[in-house]
């Protein structure tokens, strides 16, 4: 069913799917990832993953961050700090609209850099999180003054940048620099289970090993033959992955 979440003076449009009612017991929320949206067909990890979910008896919730997919919004106003933003509406629709008991994080490169702040932040409600290619780098690369290829003065960020033909804001780059994605990462003490392909070539598999060392109750699976999209040959044993060790 389609949900909708208010923040600020947006509206965040998302899919609950797997149920046929809003209030459930139990709920995983994905979070895509920069210049992503939360997947509208299959063969995008994170709709092959909801589905995947949804046959497994686990209900997800699947939203687009604000000027992303069909949600309200400029991209040029996108932050890290923005889809934080975003992300903690979108766990209290989970708590108080869905009522769920165990709430679920998940998510893919930047959003696992989201979804791993937002643990911390909500640790005494959030029951796992999945980290899948999490884009820690990100703060590296904005201090480099380099992003997915384009490259700017990082002592002096203009106004906006293009990535892909995309205009993004200097406000992303001047936050993602000093962001403090490990050190708030770390006080989140549930279970994390953290995902990378040892072909990634956008995000370096050191990211997760990173992770691995500052979550205290983490395991860590790096996939031979995966790039940054986990949808290639290996995904359907990713997918079965994540389902089983939601499922533990």
């Amino acid at each position: 069913m389609d949900v909708t979440v208010k923040r600020g003076g947006l509206t965040l449009r998302g899919v609950l799917e797997g149920t046929e009612n809003l209030q459930n017991k139990q709920v995983a929320i994905l979070m895509h990832g920069f210049q992503g949206n939360r997947g509208y067909e299959a063969g995008s990890l994170l709709y092959d993953l909801s589905h995947k979910l949804n046959e497994a008896g686990i209900p997800t919730l699947r939203f687009d961050f604000g000027g992303c997919g069909k949600s309200d919004g400029s991209f040029t106003d996108m932050t890290v700090y923005s889809e934080i933003n975003d992300g903690m509406k979108i766990i209290d629709f989970a708590r108080f609209q869905i009522k769920a008991q165990q709430i679920y994080l998940i998510g893919h490169s930047q959003g696992g850099v989201v979804a791993s702040m937002l643990s911390a932040y909500y640790r005494d409600v959030i029951t796992k999180e999945v980290l899948m290619a999490p884009a820690a780098t990100l703060k590296d690369d904005a201090l480099k003054g380099v992003c997915q290829g384009t490259k700017y003065d990082p002592n002096h960020i203009p106004l906006t940048i293009d990535v892909h033909g995309v205009a993004v804001s200097g406000e992303y780059f001047r936050t993602a620099q000093l962001l403090p994605i490990y050190e708030t990462a770390q006080h989140f003490m549930g279970p994390a289970l953290i995902v990378h392909g040892l072909e990634d070539t956008v995000v370096s598999p050191e990211a997760a090993k990173k992770y691995n060392i500052v979550l205290p109750n983490s395991e860590l699976h790096l996939i031979e033959g995966e790039g940054h999209r986990l949808n290639g040959k290996r995904e359907s044993e990713i997918l079965e992955l994540v389902t089983n060790y939601l499922q533990r």
